[in-house]
């Protein structure tokens, strides 16, 4: 029987790393109707049951930002957000979240943020070329984003 779960919950994570949102909701089902029989003798069955409940909420909640993960493997896509919740972390909750000596104000926050995306999309200096149209910005002199 464990086998056979462990091969249900291989398949509903192959679903979810595909984008096949319905399939997993399927294989939720499924899954809670193979461990039905495990009610009164699997202790932590309860927990099982709340733990599929809320991955089904889970799904269902982020329905359209599940990607595919396998599609954008093949296309040499990126498929970590590894690096963005670093970012996050290392500086916006250093000074925002976890109250250490100097604190930013979420609208301090949010023009830093505003300010990395437009450095990150190459409009930066743009933007300081037209503010400030005597300014020499040469290429080599502007740092570019990692």
């Amino acid at each position: 029987m464990g086998a056979t779960i462990c091969d249900q919950i291989e398949r509903l994570q192959w679903s979810l790393w595909h984008g096949q949102v319905d399939k997993a909701l399927g294989k939720i089902n499924d899954l809670e109707s193979s461990i039905e029989s495990l009610k009164e003798t699997y202790a932590r069955y309860a927990g099982l049951v709340k733990a599929l409940s809320e991955l089904r909420t889970y799904i269902v909640n982020n329905r359209p930002l599940i990607p595919n993960y396998g599609e954008r493997y093949r296309n040499g896509e990126p498929i970590a957000t590894g690096f963005v919740e670093s970012t996050v972390n290392e500086v916006v909750s250093k000074r925002f979240c976890k109250k250490q000596q100097m604190q930013w104000s979420k609208e301090g926050a949010h023009l830093l943020l505003q300010t990395r995306v437009r450095t990150l999309n190459g409009e930066l200096a743009g933007i300081f070329k037209r503010w400030y149209p005597d300014l020499d910005m040469k290429a080599e002199e502007i740092p570019r984003a990692a």
